[in-house]
């Protein structure tokens, strides 16, 4: 940074006493070991549910810059729970994130997260909490052999990129006006209340006139 104003001409000593400023990191490999072998013990004491947590849902991020992306949310809206036909208090027992602040602002994302949900539910294992005496939408003894621990995200979202092949440019795309369109649109915006009352002034007047 440079010295500011008619102050004393800046002589800092960094070359004494280097040693002490130095920060080292050997413990970065015993690190990494560590975290490992705590992702080892965390599966082995969830196991066999999956390692990555319980199913999020396919949601859009906010804002115009990136409301085009797809991600994986916090949790299912209790409408889109209902929709698919899981209670609240069940989802969460079976492996579901649910979020009861999030709404569904459009059918789209609400019939996209329903499939989700349904979808992981016909592909669901669910283990009986008695062996000896198995419940209603336990899964059978052959699946419960089939069952393995998932090690990456339940149902990881895939986005796809659709391409649009190369065509010939129209008349009609050749001459329109971009920025005079849109310089009407807004102007027609701005200025819709003051037509609106001078069109109804207007017709009352002619009302008057005839009378």
């Amino acid at each position: 940074m440079a010295p500011s104003r008619n102050g004393m001409i800046l002589n800092p000593h960094f070359h004494k006493d280097w040693q002490k400023r130095v920060r080292t990191w050997f413990n970065q490999p015993a690190r990494k070991i560590r975290r490992r072998k705590a992702r080892q013990a965390k599966a082995r004491l969830i196991a066999p549910r999956p390692v990555a947590g319980p199913l999020r849902p396919q949601v859009r991020c906010p804002t115009i810059r990136y409301h085009t992306k797809v991600r994986a949310g916090r949790g299912f809206t209790l409408e889109e729970l209902k929709a698919a036909g899981i209670h609240k208090k069940t989802a969460r027992t079976i492996g579901i994130s649910v979020d009861s602040r999030r709404r569904n602002r459009s059918t789209e994302s609400l019939q996209a997260n329903v499939q989700r949900l349904k979808e992981y539910r016909s592909k669901l294992i669910l283990f009986p909490r008695k062996s000896s005496a198995p419940k209603k939408g336990d899964s059978t003894e052959e699946e419960l052999k089939m069952a393995t621990q998932l090690s990456g995200p339940v149902m990881p979202i895939k986005t796809v990129h659709t391409k649009e092949k190369a065509r010939v440019i129209s008349e009609d795309e050749k001459n329109f006006k971009a920025f005079a369109s849109l310089r009407m649109a807004r102007a027609n915006a701005r200025l819709f209340g003051i037509r609106a009352k001078r069109a109804k002034e207007a017709a009352e007047q002619d009302v008057e006139k005839k009378k």
